[in-house]
């Protein structure tokens, strides 16, 4: 039976379970760990066939977010990025007692573009999911690239996150390709309406795949939310902007 990589770090009795984006693996919260462990018990989560998690094919969502469930603990608020925040989005309706508190990041309930929605158009996605077969270094190479630009520090961000990638086994052509599936199908903004749990949307406000014009259209459907704009932020506003990202976090999970 394949299983999860986990690792658990930090201090208290606040459990707060990370999951990262496309592409990606938990080595992406490295800097982030190290600022919130001395508040929280952390869970770094490698998600199925990303990583450490070897030996699992393509997914869907719902079998994505049933199998991160073996890896957490019985309560948690869950943190997730991007592919991530939709896994932790999912995990939130299908089981929220289990859910302390959800907090998403540069993420999105619907991530393709529709007439009345702004999000990364449906051929781009394809574009990604056709040059995977062709060329797989250089697409997630443009994909992260895509994650850091406009940012101040974009050069060094995509540096980082490349090296991340690099650092950890690669997932295969066909972890992939489901990924982008889950990002160009899922819509999820009509059943987070019924979520009750305190839930906190972070954005870069320079983002490129999950634009800030979302913002007050998800402030409308989701009024029992709070959301969060990191100026000069890109897609991943916690290794751009860590200090703000950390103290955005920490004070949502110690907030009654």
């Amino acid at each position: 039976m394949n299983t999860l990589y986990r690792e658990t770090i930090g201090e208290g009795d606040r459990h707060l379970v990370l999951l990262h984006g496309w592409g990606l693996n938990a080595e992406v919260w490295r800097y982030t760990a190290e600022r919130l462990a001395p508040h929280f018990c952390l869970h770094l989560i490698d998600l199925p066939g990303y990583g450490r998690s070897e030996g699992f094919g393509a997914m869907t969502l719902e079998d994505m977010a049933e199998t991160v469930l073996t890896a957490m603990p019985e309560k948690a608020s869950l943190l997730g990025w991007s592919l991530g925040g939709l896994v932790a989005s999912q995990i939130a309706l299908s089981v929220p007692q289990r859910v302390e508190k959800l907090i998403t990041v540069a993420s999105s309930p619907c991530f393709t573009a529709h007439e009345d929605w702004p999000g990364i158009r449906p051929d781009v996605l394809k574009g990604f999911q056709h040059q995977l077969s062709e060329d797989f270094q250089r697409t997630v190479e443009r994909f992260l690239a895509l994650q850091t630009l406009g940012s101040d520090s974009a050069r060094q961000d995509a540096r980082l996150l490349k090296s991340i990638v690099l650092g950890q086994p690669v997932p295969s052509v066909d972890v992939l390709n489901g990924g982008l599936e889950i990002l160009r199908n899922v819509d999820l903004r009509q059943p987070m309406t019924a979520l009750t749990l305190p839930v906190l949307r972070i954005y870069g406000a320079l983002d490129g795949l999950v634009p800030r014009k979302m913002v007050p259209l998800l402030d409308a459907i989701l009024p029992g939310s709070r959301s969060e704009i990191i100026e000069k932020a890109a897609h991943a506003p916690f290794i751009s902007h860590p200090e703000t990202f950390c103290e955005i976090v920490g004070r949502f999970l110690i907030a009654n």
